[in-house]
């Protein structure tokens, strides 16, 4: 574990770990970006951070993309060896998830406070901002932390709800919010507009990396983002808390507060999303900013978004897999994992110990159920504990000979889906299925299966004696 003080500590860290390549060659902020931050999710699992410093129009600007873009970042986040193993990952991570909660450490400064600016606010001056894709309807701001309070329960610190939505900059001041219904957002801000009251914000800009993760992670409405961040860190999460009593995290670079207008909205949109298509143009809330803070030449995260895999699927990966593990575990412990790394969700891989014909079957019934399951989850292949559901060969495996479509398919027509799904009809309705490609028990007695290959004896002693070898041959 490590708990890094602020994004600029975390940078260095990349740095050393030679983790983060710098680009000083001159670069425009339109196509550079998204080409150079989409052809880093091509290099693989050591995909290094890039921070640009030499932009045309900007003195100062700096830019830094694919922070948690490989498995090497996201375990130096958790404050891991850079080469440990996605599924070592994930078992460390739902290892920590449980020790919720942590401890919040409320402080009185924070270096974000160091310029301050409340009138004749203009985010253009201060934020490099671009498009991603050119299909985008504008700029956008798609890596923050957004902090907002519950007002029916102001005081309550654990609803209290830190979230990465994505912003779309519409004026100098303002801001267009994707608040979709899944997310506990919508939730607070419809309880603010049925007392016909604005709803306090605030958005955290370039943050050290375990709050981002926590932001993307679907946990429970009670579940405070700063307590779960603090076990993820093995200490207590650092915050300041603002006029509004919203906290914010210590190590952020810019701190923009504001509120979302009580029944106002405008068209926002199209965005080229995380399903690798546009969004489509909606009427969403608007923010209006009061007040900016930020350190002195502040550096600018963002994040590629385009067609998987990119830095946001690393970045939405086991903080999808751990939640939907732990609540459905919590239910049937004979669940031993859950792969959700593919496109936020949207198709899941659960294996799990089968107690009888028909059980797999509950199990992919009790994922829809789940916080994330009820917008996402649309194709859920449950498998046999003998398949590493990392593994997609093992996977594909067990869907070639232990699933026959007679018995084996579930379709679940006109359930909840985020609208984001392009193959929602309509939009935010889709038919759901479940795969059982687990080995038929009693009193399920289909199939003709006879004993199952072991692996030879010996193979796990030979491997780590190869591996050994292979390296030595390698240097």
């Amino acid at each position: 574990m490590r708990a890094y003080q602020d994004f600029r500590e975390f940078l260095s860290v990349l740095e050393q770990q030679k983790q983060l390549l710098r680009i000083t060659d001159p670069i425009k902020l339109e196509p550079d970006m998204a080409a150079a931050s989409a052809a880093a999710t091509k290099l693989g699992n050591r995909s290094p951070a890039l921070m640009f410093n030499n932009i045309a129009g900007y003195q100062n600007a700096q830019i830094v993309t694919n922070v948690h873009g490989s498995w090497a970042n996201h375990a130096l986040a958790l404050g891991m060896d850079p080469e440990t193993g996605v599924r070592d990952q994930f078992l460390e991570f739902v290892r920590r998830y449980r020790m919720f909660p942590g401890q919040l450490e409320r402080v009185t400064s924070a270096p974000w406070q160091e310029v301050v600016i409340d009138k004749d606010i203009n985010l253009f001056e201060i934020l490099p901002l671009f498009r991603w894709n050119q299909g985008d309807g504008g700029f956008f701001i798609d890596k923050p932390c957004v902090i907002s309070r519950d007002p029916d329960d102001w005081n309550n610190d654990d609803v209290e709800n830190v979230g990465v939505y994505r912003l779309q900059v519409k004026d100098k001041n303002h801001l267009g919010i994707q608040t979709v219904p899944q997310h506990d957002i919508a939730l607070q801000l419809a309880h603010a507009e049925a007392r016909g009251e604005d709803l306090p914000v605030a958005i955290a800009l370039g943050n050290e990396p375990i709050i981002t993760l926590m932001g993307a992670t679907p946990m429970l409405y009670t579940q405070l983002e700063y307590k779960m961040a603090a076990v993820m860190q093995g200490q207590p999460y650092r915050v300041v808390q603002n006029a509004k009593g919203l906290d914010i995290p210590y190590g952020s670079e810019v701190v923009l507060e504001g509120r979302i207008l009580a029944r106002k909205r405008q068209p926002e949109g199209p965005f080229g999303e995380f399903p690798g298509y546009y969004s489509g143009c909606h009427q969403y809330p608007l923010i209006e900013i009061d007040r900016m803070l930020h350190r002195k030449d502040p550096i600018y995260e963002s994040v590629y978004v385009g067609r998987p895999w990119t830095e946001l699927d690393y970045l939405q990966a086991l903080t999808t897999s751990a939640p939907i593990f732990d609540q459905i575990n919590a239910t049937f412990p004979e669940v031993q994992a859950v792969n959700a790394l593919y496109t936020h969700g949207l198709v899941l891989i659960v294996s799990t110990k089968v107690r009888y014909g028909g059980f797999a079957k509950a199990v992919g019934l009790r994922v829809l159920s789940t916080p994330h399951g009820l917008g996402y989850a649309k194709v859920i292949i449950v498998v046999d504990a003998d398949v590493d559901p990392f593994d997609l060969n093992q996977v594909m495996w067990a869907m070639s000979v232990r699933v026959n479509p007679a018995g084996d398919v579930l379709m679940m027509p006109n359930l909840a889906e985020n609208l984001l799904d392009p193959a929602c009809q309509p939009s935010g309705m889709v038919t759901k299925m479940i795969i059982d490609a687990t080995m038929p028990v009693p009193p399920d007695t289909r199939g003709d299966y006879g004993e199952i290959l072991e692996t030879p004896m010996g193979t796990d002693t030979w491997l780590q004696k190869l591996e050994a070898l292979t390296k030595e041959l390698q240097k």
